[in-house]
Protein backbone atom coordinates (compact mmCIF):
# COMPACT_ATOMS: atom_id res chain seq x y z
CA UNK A 1 0.00 0.00 0.00
CA UNK A 2 1.83 3.56 -0.96
CA UNK A 3 -0.20 6.46 -0.27
CA UNK A 4 0.92 9.60 -1.95
CA UNK A 5 -0.20 13.65 -1.80
CA UNK A 6 -1.52 14.22 -5.77
CA UNK A 7 -0.79 17.53 -6.66
CA UNK A 8 -3.47 20.26 -6.64
CA UNK A 9 -4.84 20.80 -9.96
CA UNK A 10 -3.03 23.85 -11.84
CA UNK A 11 -4.68 27.23 -11.76
CA UNK A 12 -7.92 28.29 -13.95
CA UNK A 13 -6.75 28.29 -17.66
CA UNK A 14 -8.43 28.84 -21.08
CA UNK A 15 -11.19 26.05 -22.31
CA UNK A 16 -9.10 23.02 -23.82
CA UNK A 17 -9.41 23.42 -27.72
CA UNK A 18 -11.71 20.73 -28.90
CA UNK A 19 -12.85 19.47 -32.66
CA UNK A 20 -15.43 16.61 -33.85
CA UNK A 21 -13.96 14.28 -35.96
CA UNK A 22 -16.40 11.82 -38.34
CA UNK A 23 -17.44 8.65 -36.09
CA UNK A 24 -17.26 5.19 -38.03
CA UNK A 25 -20.37 3.73 -38.29
CA UNK A 26 -20.72 0.03 -38.34
CA UNK A 27 -24.31 -1.74 -39.20
CA UNK A 28 -25.18 -5.23 -37.99
CA UNK A 29 -28.13 -7.16 -39.37
CA UNK A 30 -29.05 -10.04 -36.90
CA UNK A 31 -30.47 -12.79 -39.67
CA UNK A 32 -30.22 -15.82 -37.36
CA UNK A 33 -31.03 -15.67 -33.30
CA UNK A 34 -31.16 -18.65 -30.92
CA UNK A 35 -31.67 -20.98 -34.12
CA UNK A 36 -34.75 -18.84 -35.15
CA UNK A 37 -34.81 -16.28 -38.20
CA UNK A 38 -34.42 -13.01 -37.35
CA UNK A 39 -34.60 -9.62 -38.86
CA UNK A 40 -33.09 -7.37 -36.72
CA UNK A 41 -30.92 -4.24 -37.63
CA UNK A 42 -28.31 -2.52 -34.97
CA UNK A 43 -26.60 0.60 -35.93
CA UNK A 44 -23.43 1.21 -33.94
CA UNK A 45 -21.23 4.53 -33.92
CA UNK A 46 -17.74 4.57 -32.52
CA UNK A 47 -14.74 2.31 -32.66
CA UNK A 48 -15.29 -0.17 -30.20
CA UNK A 49 -18.83 -2.63 -29.74
CA UNK A 50 -19.40 -5.59 -27.59
CA UNK A 51 -22.18 -8.40 -28.18
CA UNK A 52 -23.45 -10.90 -25.93
CA UNK A 53 -26.22 -12.19 -24.06
CA UNK A 54 -25.57 -9.90 -21.42
CA UNK A 55 -27.77 -6.98 -21.09
CA UNK A 56 -24.84 -4.79 -20.83
CA UNK A 57 -23.25 -5.27 -24.62
CA UNK A 58 -24.06 -3.05 -27.33
CA UNK A 59 -25.59 -5.57 -29.20
CA UNK A 60 -27.28 -8.18 -27.48
CA UNK A 61 -28.44 -11.49 -28.46
CA UNK A 62 -31.00 -13.60 -26.66
CA UNK A 63 -29.15 -17.50 -27.60
CA UNK A 64 -28.01 -20.33 -25.11
CA UNK A 65 -25.28 -20.46 -26.59
CA UNK A 66 -23.72 -17.10 -26.69
CA UNK A 67 -21.65 -16.17 -23.88
CA UNK A 68 -22.44 -13.14 -21.57
CA UNK A 69 -19.40 -11.45 -23.34
CA UNK A 70 -18.90 -13.39 -26.30
CA UNK A 71 -16.98 -10.88 -28.88
CA UNK A 72 -16.19 -7.55 -29.82
CA UNK A 73 -15.92 -5.96 -32.45
CA UNK A 74 -13.59 -2.85 -33.49
CA UNK A 75 -12.19 -0.26 -35.22
CA UNK A 76 -8.35 -0.66 -36.62
CA UNK A 77 -6.20 0.95 -38.33
CA UNK A 78 -6.77 -0.48 -41.79
CA UNK A 79 -10.21 -2.23 -41.49
CA UNK A 80 -13.03 -3.47 -38.65
CA UNK A 81 -11.76 -6.38 -36.67
CA UNK A 82 -13.83 -9.36 -34.31
CA UNK A 83 -11.81 -10.33 -31.45
CA UNK A 84 -13.40 -13.56 -29.62
CA UNK A 85 -13.48 -12.98 -25.76
CA UNK A 86 -13.10 -16.29 -24.57
CA UNK A 87 -16.55 -17.17 -25.51
CA UNK A 88 -17.57 -20.82 -24.71
CA UNK A 89 -18.39 -21.84 -28.01
CA UNK A 90 -16.24 -19.75 -29.95
CA UNK A 91 -16.82 -16.79 -32.79
CA UNK A 92 -16.91 -18.15 -36.70
CA UNK A 93 -16.01 -15.77 -39.63
CA UNK A 94 -16.39 -17.78 -43.13
CA UNK A 95 -17.00 -21.27 -41.19
CA UNK A 96 -13.97 -20.56 -39.45
CA UNK A 97 -13.27 -20.19 -36.14
CA UNK A 98 -11.56 -17.26 -35.06
CA UNK A 99 -9.86 -15.69 -32.23
CA UNK A 100 -9.48 -12.01 -34.05
CA UNK A 101 -9.81 -11.34 -37.63
CA UNK A 102 -10.51 -8.17 -39.90
CA UNK A 103 -13.93 -8.01 -41.19
CA UNK A 104 -15.47 -7.27 -45.00
CA UNK A 105 -18.03 -5.51 -45.89
CA UNK A 106 -21.18 -7.94 -46.00
CA UNK A 107 -19.03 -11.06 -44.09
CA UNK A 108 -21.82 -13.13 -41.89
CA UNK A 109 -20.65 -13.86 -38.06
CA UNK A 110 -21.78 -17.01 -36.20
CA UNK A 111 -22.05 -17.23 -32.77
CA UNK A 112 -23.56 -19.80 -31.09
CA UNK A 113 -26.97 -20.23 -32.67
CA UNK A 114 -26.99 -16.98 -33.95
CA UNK A 115 -25.86 -15.16 -37.09
CA UNK A 116 -25.05 -11.46 -38.22
CA UNK A 117 -24.46 -9.71 -41.18
CA UNK A 118 -21.36 -6.96 -41.24
CA UNK A 119 -22.11 -3.61 -43.03
CA UNK A 120 -20.39 -0.24 -42.92
CA UNK A 121 -22.10 3.00 -43.31
CA UNK A 122 -21.46 6.20 -43.49
CA UNK A 123 -20.63 8.49 -40.63
CA UNK A 124 -23.46 10.30 -39.09
CA UNK A 125 -22.37 11.25 -35.68
CA UNK A 126 -19.15 12.65 -34.49
CA UNK A 127 -16.50 12.18 -31.43
CA UNK A 128 -14.80 14.78 -29.53
CA UNK A 129 -11.19 14.78 -29.74
CA UNK A 130 -9.09 17.14 -27.31
CA UNK A 131 -7.13 19.70 -30.19
CA UNK A 132 -3.42 19.48 -27.67
CA UNK A 133 -0.34 17.00 -27.67
CA UNK A 134 -0.69 16.17 -23.87
CA UNK A 135 -2.96 15.89 -21.06
CA UNK A 136 -0.80 16.36 -18.37
CA UNK A 137 1.85 13.39 -17.85
CA UNK A 138 0.08 11.70 -21.36
CA UNK A 139 1.49 12.46 -24.54
CA UNK A 140 0.08 12.13 -27.89
CA UNK A 141 -1.01 14.04 -31.10
CA UNK A 142 -2.70 10.36 -32.69
CA UNK A 143 -6.69 10.84 -32.94
CA UNK A 144 -6.58 7.51 -30.51
CA UNK A 145 -4.87 9.90 -27.90
CA UNK A 146 -6.47 12.62 -28.33
CA UNK A 147 -10.00 11.21 -28.40
CA UNK A 148 -8.73 9.37 -24.95
CA UNK A 149 -8.09 13.03 -23.35
CA UNK A 150 -11.62 13.97 -24.20
CA UNK A 151 -12.77 11.50 -22.40
CA UNK A 152 -10.60 11.66 -19.63
CA UNK A 153 -11.45 15.40 -19.04
CA UNK A 154 -15.25 14.17 -18.55
CA UNK A 155 -14.45 10.92 -16.25
CA UNK A 156 -12.11 13.47 -14.43
CA UNK A 157 -15.15 15.75 -13.21
CA UNK A 158 -16.87 13.18 -12.07
CA UNK A 159 -16.67 10.83 -9.00
CA UNK A 160 -17.63 7.75 -10.51
CA UNK A 161 -15.77 4.63 -10.37
CA UNK A 162 -13.29 3.97 -13.01
CA UNK A 163 -11.64 0.74 -14.98
CA UNK A 164 -8.63 1.27 -16.45
CA UNK A 165 -7.59 -0.91 -19.21
CA UNK A 166 -5.14 -1.49 -21.22
CA UNK A 167 -1.77 -3.51 -22.67
CA UNK A 168 1.39 -3.62 -19.87
CA UNK A 169 3.23 -0.83 -20.37
CA UNK A 170 0.37 1.46 -21.89
CA UNK A 171 0.33 4.12 -18.93
CA UNK A 172 -2.50 3.65 -16.80
CA UNK A 173 -0.97 4.22 -13.83
CA UNK A 174 -0.18 7.88 -15.48
CA UNK A 175 -4.00 8.01 -16.49
CA UNK A 176 -5.22 7.23 -12.98
CA UNK A 177 -3.14 9.90 -11.37
CA UNK A 178 -4.17 12.37 -13.99
CA UNK A 179 -8.28 11.18 -13.48
CA UNK A 180 -7.46 11.96 -9.69
CA UNK A 181 -5.34 14.75 -9.86
CA UNK A 182 -7.83 17.05 -12.04
CA UNK A 183 -11.00 15.63 -9.77
CA UNK A 184 -13.06 16.97 -7.16
CA UNK A 185 -10.85 14.63 -4.65
CA UNK A 186 -7.52 15.76 -5.84
CA UNK A 187 -6.55 17.49 -2.42
CA UNK A 188 -7.44 14.22 -0.65
CA UNK A 189 -5.53 11.21 0.25
CA UNK A 190 -4.84 9.10 -2.84
CA UNK A 191 -3.55 5.80 -1.50
CA UNK A 192 -2.07 3.05 -4.17
CA UNK A 193 -2.37 -0.98 -3.48
CA UNK A 194 -0.99 -2.67 -6.19
CA UNK A 195 -3.24 -6.57 -6.24
CA UNK A 196 -0.13 -8.12 -8.19
CA UNK A 197 2.69 -7.44 -5.56
CA UNK A 198 0.89 -8.31 -2.36
CA UNK A 199 0.79 -12.21 -1.06
CA UNK A 200 -2.76 -13.56 -1.42
CA UNK A 201 -2.77 -13.90 2.17
CA UNK A 202 -1.97 -10.35 3.18
CA UNK A 203 -4.47 -8.46 0.85
CA UNK A 204 -7.69 -8.37 3.05
CA UNK A 205 -5.47 -6.91 5.65
CA UNK A 206 -3.90 -4.00 3.16
CA UNK A 207 -7.57 -3.32 1.84
CA UNK A 208 -9.38 -3.57 5.01
CA UNK A 209 -6.56 -3.33 8.37
CA UNK A 210 -6.33 -5.46 10.91
CA UNK A 211 -6.79 -5.39 14.68
CA UNK A 212 -4.15 -5.71 17.42
CA UNK A 213 -3.86 -9.76 17.90
CA UNK A 214 -5.99 -10.64 14.42
CA UNK A 215 -3.31 -13.21 13.46
CA UNK A 216 0.71 -13.35 14.36
CA UNK A 217 2.81 -10.46 13.91
CA UNK A 218 -0.13 -8.25 14.38
CA UNK A 219 1.13 -6.22 17.66
CA UNK A 220 -0.75 -3.28 16.99
CA UNK A 221 -4.28 -2.22 15.04
CA UNK A 222 -3.89 -1.18 11.38
CA UNK A 223 -5.68 0.75 9.19
CA UNK A 224 -5.87 -0.50 5.86
CA UNK A 225 -6.24 1.63 2.43
CA UNK A 226 -9.75 2.26 2.45
CA UNK A 227 -9.53 3.85 5.11
CA UNK A 228 -6.34 5.61 4.88
CA UNK A 229 -8.01 7.34 1.59
CA UNK A 230 -11.21 8.01 3.59
CA UNK A 231 -12.41 11.16 1.84
CA UNK A 232 -10.54 10.80 -1.56
CA UNK A 233 -9.40 7.74 -3.66
CA UNK A 234 -7.88 4.32 -3.88
CA UNK A 235 -6.43 3.16 -6.76
CA UNK A 236 -6.51 -0.74 -7.24
CA UNK A 237 -3.37 -1.76 -9.58
CA UNK A 238 -3.54 -4.80 -11.53
CA UNK A 239 -7.32 -5.92 -10.15
CA UNK A 240 -7.39 -8.35 -12.54
CA UNK A 241 -4.65 -9.95 -10.32
CA UNK A 242 -6.94 -9.99 -7.11
CA UNK A 243 -7.57 -13.65 -5.61
CA UNK A 244 -11.11 -15.04 -6.60
CA UNK A 245 -12.02 -15.39 -3.06
CA UNK A 246 -11.13 -12.05 -2.02
CA UNK A 247 -13.61 -10.39 -4.56
CA UNK A 248 -17.04 -10.53 -2.84
CA UNK A 249 -15.47 -8.79 0.24
CA UNK A 250 -14.36 -6.19 -2.29
CA UNK A 251 -17.90 -6.39 -3.71
CA UNK A 252 -19.21 -5.43 -0.41
CA UNK A 253 -17.04 -3.19 0.48
CA UNK A 254 -18.01 -0.98 -2.56
CA UNK A 255 -21.84 -1.69 -2.17
CA UNK A 256 -21.75 -0.83 1.36
CA UNK A 257 -19.43 1.58 1.55
CA UNK A 258 -18.06 0.41 5.03
CA UNK A 259 -15.14 -2.18 5.76
CA UNK A 260 -14.80 -4.42 8.69
CA UNK A 261 -10.58 -4.98 9.85
CA UNK A 262 -9.57 -8.32 9.85
CA UNK A 263 -10.18 -9.58 13.68
CA UNK A 264 -13.09 -6.93 14.57
CA UNK A 265 -16.78 -7.78 14.44
CA UNK A 266 -17.80 -3.91 14.21
CA UNK A 267 -17.14 -2.10 10.75
CA UNK A 268 -16.43 1.43 9.72
CA UNK A 269 -18.33 4.07 7.56
CA UNK A 270 -15.31 4.91 4.60
CA UNK A 271 -16.07 7.35 1.60
CA UNK A 272 -13.86 6.92 -1.37
CA UNK A 273 -13.52 6.81 -5.17
CA UNK A 274 -12.50 3.96 -6.36
CA UNK A 275 -9.95 3.80 -9.14
CA UNK A 276 -8.80 0.40 -11.09
CA UNK A 277 -6.67 -0.86 -13.46
CA UNK A 278 -5.53 -4.14 -14.90
CA UNK A 279 -3.86 -5.21 -18.37
CA UNK A 280 -6.30 -8.34 -18.36
CA UNK A 281 -9.70 -8.53 -20.32
CA UNK A 282 -12.34 -8.47 -17.82
CA UNK A 283 -14.90 -9.36 -19.78
CA UNK A 284 -12.89 -12.59 -21.00
CA UNK A 285 -12.48 -13.12 -17.33
CA UNK A 286 -15.87 -13.43 -16.47
CA UNK A 287 -16.86 -15.62 -19.00
CA UNK A 288 -14.39 -17.97 -17.71
CA UNK A 289 -15.50 -17.73 -13.92
CA UNK A 290 -11.93 -15.88 -12.65
CA UNK A 291 -13.42 -12.59 -11.57
CA UNK A 292 -16.89 -12.21 -10.43
CA UNK A 293 -19.66 -10.21 -12.59
CA UNK A 294 -21.00 -8.18 -9.98
CA UNK A 295 -17.94 -6.68 -9.07
CA UNK A 296 -17.32 -6.04 -12.40
CA UNK A 297 -20.11 -3.99 -13.47
CA UNK A 298 -18.87 -2.10 -9.65
CA UNK A 299 -15.38 -1.28 -10.86
CA UNK A 300 -16.35 -0.26 -14.47
CA UNK A 301 -19.20 2.20 -14.44
CA UNK A 302 -16.77 4.21 -16.25
CA UNK A 303 -13.61 1.92 -18.24
CA UNK A 304 -11.44 3.54 -19.70
CA UNK A 305 -9.19 1.95 -22.39
CA UNK A 306 -5.62 2.66 -22.96
CA UNK A 307 -4.50 1.92 -26.69
CA UNK A 308 -1.12 -0.03 -27.08
CA UNK A 309 1.84 1.76 -28.85
CA UNK A 310 1.25 -0.10 -31.85
CA UNK A 311 -2.10 1.54 -32.44
CA UNK A 312 -0.21 5.12 -32.10
CA UNK A 313 3.27 5.07 -34.04
CA UNK A 314 2.55 8.68 -35.22
CA UNK A 315 3.49 9.56 -31.56
CA UNK A 316 6.78 7.59 -31.55
CA UNK A 317 8.74 10.82 -32.53
CA UNK A 318 6.63 13.22 -29.63
CA UNK A 319 7.60 10.54 -26.73
CA UNK A 320 10.75 10.10 -27.59
CA UNK A 321 11.64 14.10 -27.05
CA UNK A 322 9.38 14.03 -24.03
CA UNK A 323 11.99 10.90 -22.97
CA UNK A 324 14.83 13.04 -24.01
CA UNK A 325 13.91 15.76 -21.93
CA UNK A 326 12.80 14.06 -18.91
CA UNK A 327 16.50 12.54 -18.74
CA UNK A 328 17.72 16.10 -18.93
CA UNK A 329 18.91 14.81 -22.61
CA UNK A 330 18.33 16.68 -25.13
CA UNK A 331 21.17 17.00 -27.23
CA UNK A 332 20.95 13.25 -28.12
CA UNK A 333 18.20 14.09 -29.79
CA UNK A 334 20.77 13.60 -32.93
CA UNK A 335 20.97 10.12 -32.10
CA UNK A 336 17.38 9.72 -33.48
CA UNK A 337 18.06 10.46 -37.28
CA UNK A 338 14.92 9.96 -39.94
CA UNK A 339 16.22 6.52 -40.50
CA UNK A 340 16.11 5.40 -36.92
CA UNK A 341 12.58 6.93 -36.16
CA UNK A 342 11.26 5.01 -39.75
CA UNK A 343 12.63 1.81 -38.35
CA UNK A 344 11.20 2.24 -34.76
CA UNK A 345 7.49 3.11 -36.83
CA UNK A 346 8.31 -0.20 -38.41
CA UNK A 347 8.16 -2.23 -35.17
CA UNK A 348 5.19 -3.44 -32.92
CA UNK A 349 6.51 -2.30 -29.39
CA UNK A 350 4.71 -5.06 -27.36
CA UNK A 351 6.06 -3.54 -24.30
CA UNK A 352 4.44 -0.17 -25.77
CA UNK A 353 5.42 3.09 -24.02
CA UNK A 354 7.52 1.24 -21.01
CA UNK A 355 9.76 -0.46 -23.91
CA UNK A 356 9.85 2.82 -25.64
CA UNK A 357 11.13 4.71 -22.77
CA UNK A 358 13.94 1.95 -21.96
CA UNK A 359 14.68 1.88 -25.61
CA UNK A 360 15.60 5.86 -25.33
CA UNK A 361 17.20 5.63 -22.16
CA UNK A 362 19.45 2.27 -23.30
CA UNK A 363 20.46 5.01 -26.38
CA UNK A 364 21.20 8.35 -23.97
CA UNK A 365 23.37 5.61 -21.58
CA UNK A 366 25.29 3.67 -24.79
CA UNK A 367 25.06 6.77 -26.99
CA UNK A 368 23.91 4.13 -29.98
CA UNK A 369 20.50 3.47 -31.41
CA UNK A 370 21.52 0.65 -34.03
CA UNK A 371 19.41 -1.90 -32.71
CA UNK A 372 16.58 0.52 -33.84
CA UNK A 373 18.32 1.24 -36.99
CA UNK A 374 18.92 -2.12 -38.37
CA UNK A 375 16.05 -2.12 -40.77
CA UNK A 376 13.86 -4.49 -39.27
CA UNK A 377 10.55 -5.28 -40.28
CA UNK A 378 7.17 -5.55 -38.23
CA UNK A 379 7.28 -9.32 -38.34
CA UNK A 380 10.99 -9.79 -37.14
CA UNK A 381 12.15 -9.63 -33.62
CA UNK A 382 12.30 -6.49 -31.34
CA UNK A 383 15.42 -4.37 -31.25
CA UNK A 384 18.01 -6.36 -29.29
CA UNK A 385 18.90 -5.39 -26.09
CA UNK A 386 21.76 -3.25 -25.18
CA UNK A 387 21.39 -3.76 -21.62
CA UNK A 388 24.30 -4.10 -19.69
CA UNK A 389 25.09 -7.65 -18.59
CA UNK A 390 25.78 -9.08 -15.04
CA UNK A 391 28.95 -8.65 -14.50
CA UNK A 392 29.62 -6.19 -16.90
CA UNK A 393 30.85 -2.81 -15.08
CA UNK A 394 31.30 -0.61 -17.90
CA UNK A 395 29.76 0.65 -21.13
CA UNK A 396 31.49 2.11 -24.23
CA UNK A 397 31.44 5.56 -25.19
CA UNK A 398 29.77 6.66 -21.58
CA UNK A 399 28.38 10.51 -22.28
CA UNK A 400 29.80 12.73 -19.30
CA UNK A 401 28.24 15.95 -18.53
CA UNK A 402 30.33 18.51 -16.75
CA UNK A 403 27.30 20.76 -15.46
CA UNK A 404 26.09 17.79 -13.64
CA UNK A 405 27.86 17.38 -9.74
CA UNK A 406 30.11 14.25 -9.49
CA UNK A 407 27.45 12.80 -7.27
CA UNK A 408 24.37 13.68 -9.35
CA UNK A 409 26.27 12.42 -12.69
CA UNK A 410 27.02 9.31 -10.77
CA UNK A 411 23.66 8.68 -9.41
CA UNK A 412 22.19 9.06 -12.99
CA UNK A 413 24.29 6.78 -14.13
CA UNK A 414 23.95 3.87 -11.83
CA UNK A 415 19.80 4.50 -12.01
CA UNK A 416 20.36 3.35 -15.55
CA UNK A 417 22.72 0.62 -14.53
CA UNK A 418 20.13 -0.56 -12.34
CA UNK A 419 16.98 0.05 -14.38
CA UNK A 420 18.96 -1.64 -17.18
CA UNK A 421 19.51 -4.59 -15.54
CA UNK A 422 16.60 -5.56 -13.86
CA UNK A 423 14.87 -5.16 -16.87
CA UNK A 424 17.34 -7.82 -18.78
CA UNK A 425 16.86 -9.81 -15.50
CA UNK A 426 13.21 -9.55 -15.11
CA UNK A 427 13.42 -10.66 -19.07
CA UNK A 428 15.64 -14.12 -18.42
CA UNK A 429 13.15 -15.23 -15.56
CA UNK A 430 10.18 -14.31 -17.48
CA UNK A 431 8.85 -12.31 -15.14
CA UNK A 432 8.83 -14.03 -12.17
CA UNK A 433 10.01 -12.23 -9.55
CA UNK A 434 11.02 -14.95 -7.19
CA UNK A 435 13.22 -16.61 -9.85
CA UNK A 436 14.82 -13.64 -10.98
CA UNK A 437 15.50 -12.65 -7.04
CA UNK A 438 17.62 -16.00 -6.84
CA UNK A 439 19.60 -15.40 -10.08
CA UNK A 440 20.73 -12.00 -8.59
CA UNK A 441 20.98 -13.14 -5.11
CA UNK A 442 18.90 -10.24 -4.08
CA UNK A 443 15.94 -10.41 -1.34
CA UNK A 444 12.53 -10.62 -3.67
CA UNK A 445 11.21 -7.70 -1.89
CA UNK A 446 13.91 -5.49 -2.46
CA UNK A 447 13.56 -6.58 -5.88
CA UNK A 448 9.77 -5.31 -6.04
CA UNK A 449 11.17 -2.28 -4.60
CA UNK A 450 13.64 -1.84 -7.70
CA UNK A 451 10.83 -2.95 -9.89
CA UNK A 452 8.03 -0.14 -8.48
CA UNK A 453 10.76 2.32 -8.52
CA UNK A 454 11.61 1.95 -12.49
CA UNK A 455 7.86 1.70 -13.48
CA UNK A 456 8.72 -1.99 -14.42
CA UNK A 457 6.89 -5.28 -13.14
CA UNK A 458 6.82 -8.36 -12.78
CA UNK A 459 4.17 -11.50 -12.81
CA UNK A 460 2.44 -13.36 -9.58
CA UNK A 461 5.44 -15.69 -7.92
CA UNK A 462 4.77 -18.85 -9.38
CA UNK A 463 7.84 -20.25 -7.85
CA UNK A 464 8.59 -19.81 -4.77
Amino acid sequence: MNEESTPEPPGATAPSPRRLAPAPRLVLSVVREGGAPASREVSLDGARFSIGSHAKNDVVLADAGVSRFHCVVERGSQAWLVRDKGSLNGTFLAGVSVRDADLCDGCRLVLGDSELLVRTAPSVESVELLDQVSFGELYGKSRVMQQLFAVLEKVSSSDANVLIEGESGTGKEVVAAEVVRRGPRARKPFVIVDCSAISPNLIESELFGYARGAFTGADRERAGAFEAAHGGTVFLDEVGELPLEMQPKLLRVLESREVRRVGETSTRRVDVRVVAATNRELEREVNRGRFREDLYYRLSVVTVRVPPLRERLEDVELLVRVFLKALNATREERLFTPDVIASMHAYDWPGNVRELRNYVERSVVLESTSPAGTGRTRASAPPESTALAPGVTSAPSIQIDLQLSFRDGKERLVAAYERLYVAELMRWADGNVSRAARRANMDRMNLYRVLQRHGLRGANDDVK
